[in-house]
């Protein structure tokens, strides 16, 4: 694993620590590591959501496609009939 090192003003490494002895973490390099991954899933999450928005629509979201939707999840909710 690598190291970085990074300078602090004293308002935040007093709420880095605050956070680490308040949220369980064992050191501040864990607290930062999940803070960079959750940024990273952010990131990912966001270019799904622009690609998504680029694409055309297939069908319009509108209460036919919900009811429709609905209609499917009760049938795959439902059990096999024995005939």
């Amino acid at each position: 694993m690598s190291t970085m090192n990074i300078s602090l003003p004293n308002s935040l490494k007093s709420f880095v620590d605050e956070q680490v002895s308040e949220r369980g973490y064992g050191t501040s390099s864990e607290y930062v590591r999940e803070l960079i991954r959750k940024d990273q899933d952010r990131q990912r999450l966001r270019g799904v959501l622009l690609a998504g928005a680029a694409t055309a629509s297939a069908s319009p979201a509108n209460a036919t496609y919900f009811e429709g939707l609905r209609d499917r999840v009760r049938r795959a909710g439902k059990p096999a009939s024995r005939g």
